[in-house]
């Protein structure tokens, strides 16, 4: 199953649970900034990641622990397949060119992809 993008709430729970490997909502709601949601909507949040296939649960009693299906890497894979596909004319050409046009775009951010580039140049 493929997976899909995220709500910035989901994406919070998830960077937690790749952090924590697995977790109960007590657990989730311990690591959130305050003020902290409410148990029943981390709850839900959780619930909804499951339908979209991202997290899982093992059940003890009453309780569920939580646990991601999908790593982080292979994660911001997909977003960045699904931004380059969406906005840049699938063409990571056309991204880097958006990148080279920022004004914000410090010299040395500019040498760490040239020597990056060149570093990979060979595995192509």
């Amino acid at each position: 199953m493929e997976p899909r993008s995220l709500t910035r709430a989901e994406a919070e729970i998830m960077k937690i649970l790749w952090q924590l490997g697995k977790a109960f909502i007590k657990d989730i709601l311990a690591q959130m900034d305050d003020p902290k949601p409410a148990y029943t909507t981390v709850a839900t949040f959780v619930r909804i990641l499951e339908k979209k296939g991202i997290v899982a649960h093992n059940t003890y009693g009453n309780t569920h622990e939580f646990y991601p299906l999908i790593s982080e890497q292979e994660y911001r894979k997909y977003e960045v397949q699904q931004l380059v596909e969406n906005y840049f004319d699938n063409s990571v050409s056309n991204l880097v060119s958006f990148f080279m046009k920022d004004d914000n775009l410090k010299k040395s951010d500019l040498d760490d992809l040239a020597a990056f580039i060149e570093k990979n140049r060979s595995k192509s």
